[in-house]
């Protein structure tokens, strides 16, 4: 008989969902019971279930094995222990069981690859269970729900460990289920976050020991521990702590004798402007010495193909920004704008708009981009490792777009650094702020 440990409430609460759900998502970090929890959730339905055929896969169907099948004791031959054998259904691998309404034959598959999907094509599933559902090709995944529409009794199970947020599992299968969750339009949908903390079988001591094991500032620990979307491997920035780079603004103000708390001996603005991505604009203070850089604020717009900003309503809400900002720190009057240098038009507008406010003394100028993105990193990755990268607080976009930078490992293959920019993170954030710093290199690494 399988002992499993005492689940806490929210796993209690999952479990209880799955009976009347038809999606269940159990997604987090590592070692937090999702596979378990689903195991025992599908095990029950298929118990009762009043279709014959049903499916579970994996990233490859020898994982499928060790992660449902097996999983150290706890899959589903060991729960049906005594009343289960494996054997091949139509030349495919499965486990036959004897359940309470007849004879049930699962179907194991993998589904990394783009043309595993048809191995699993032509038959109609009660269910279906996919272990690390996102780290499978998208073929198959959307053919397992698809196999399963006919069903009976329509169950779907995923557990999942976090990816970066626009990973195309959340963009093409979550966000769609959680809208409607949110308009209380889904009460079909099953969703819950676990981390080792909800796990019961690792005792407090167990616990202490491993977590004391993790820098709980690093990206490792918030992925894989946490369970957060972030992107944790091919990091750029892999010396970023954010507790070293976050500062408050109370930090910048003025102090009550009327002196700046940080003494700023340059500022300087970055523009990058999107068509269909994100236009932003990042505004940045460098200190006495030439010593740390500061991303203080910005302005970040991502418009939709419904709500098309032009050129003019652009410079107007940047400048809108950058009066905000003189307010504060009335020498940015003085300031260069560093801005897209492929886009002479909105340059020319941003010009346009800063004379209308009379700020004549703000030159707009063309990003320098002659030594490449690769020397912008470079110079980011110096100053962070070195501890003179700040960002303030607020900055929510910009805090996720240095968290989230990564190489595309594609293009390394191919000889070459690639920083990733497929929407998963706000790289247009990074290319901003880097407009704003890049002009000052010389400078900020004199002595380095």
């Amino acid at each position: 008989m399988i002992k499993y440990a005492p689940f806490d409430t929210k796993q209690v609460e999952y479990l209880k969902k799955t009976f009347t759900c038809w999606l269940n998502v159990a997604e987090g970090g590592k070692r937090a019971g999702k596979n378990i929890l689903n195991i025992i959730a599908f095990a029950d339905n298929l118990e009762t279930h009043p279709d014959k055929l049903h499916l579970v896969g994996g990233v490859t169907k020898a994982s499928a094995m060790m992660n449902i099948i097996d999983s150290n004791g706890f899959g589903l031959e060991h729960y049906f222990a005594g009343r289960c054998h494996l054997g091949k259904y139509n030349k495919m691998d499965c486990l036959y069981i004897s359940t309470k309404t007849g004879q049930k034959v699962v179907i194991i598959a993998g589904g990394k690859d783009s043309d595993d999907f048809r191995a699993i094509k032509g038959n109609s599933y009660g269910s279906a269970y996919i272990s690390e559902a996102n780290e499978c090709h998208k073929s198959f995944v959307t053919e397992a729900f698809d196999r399963t529409i006919s069903s009976n009794n329509r169950k779907i199970f995923l557990d999942l460990n976090s990816k970066p947020p626009r990973h195309w599992f959340y963009v093409d299968v979550l966000d769609y289920q959680d809208g409607l969750a949110t308009r209380g339009e889904n009460a079909g949908y099953n969703y819950a976050h676990f981390t080792i903390f909800n796990n019961q079988s690792v005792s407090k001591e167990q616990l202490r020991q491993v977590l004391a094991t993790y820098d709980k500032t690093s990206m490792w620990y918030q992925a894989d521990i946490l369970g957060r979307r972030t992107a944790a491997t091919g990091r750029i920035y892999s010396g970023y702590k954010h507790s070293e780079v976050k500062v408050m603004m109370s930090e910048l103000r003025s102090n009550v004798a009327g002196k700046q708390a940080v003494n700023f001996i340059q500022f300087s603005i970055g523009v990058d402007v999107g068509g269909t991505d994100a236009t932003v604009a990042t505004l940045t203070g460098i200190t006495k010495g030439y010593n740390e850089v500061y991303l203080i604020d910005g302005y970040y717009h991502k418009q939709g193909k419904e709500s098309v900003m032009d050129h003019a309503k652009y410079a107007s809400e940047i400048c809108d920004k950058i009066d905000i900002w003189i307010e504060q720190f009335p020498v940015i009057s003085a300031a260069p704008v560093f801005a897209e240098s492929a886009d002479k038009l909105f340059r020319q507008a941003l010009t346009n708009e800063l004379k209308k406010r009379g700020l004549h003394r703000m030159q707009v100028i063309p990003a320098y981009k002659k030594e490449g993105i690769v020397d912008r990193i470079r110079l980011t990755n110096i100053l962070i490792n070195q501890g003179r990268y700040k960002i303030v607080s607020h900055m929510t976009n910009w805090f996720n777009a240095v968290e989230n930078a990564m190489w595309s490992d594609e293009e390394y293959e191919k000889g070459n650094w690639v920083r990733v920019d497929d929407g998963s993170y706000p790289v247009d954030c990074l290319d901003s702020s880097e407009y704003a710093v890049h002009p000052y290199k010389p400078l900020l690494l004199k002595g380095v």
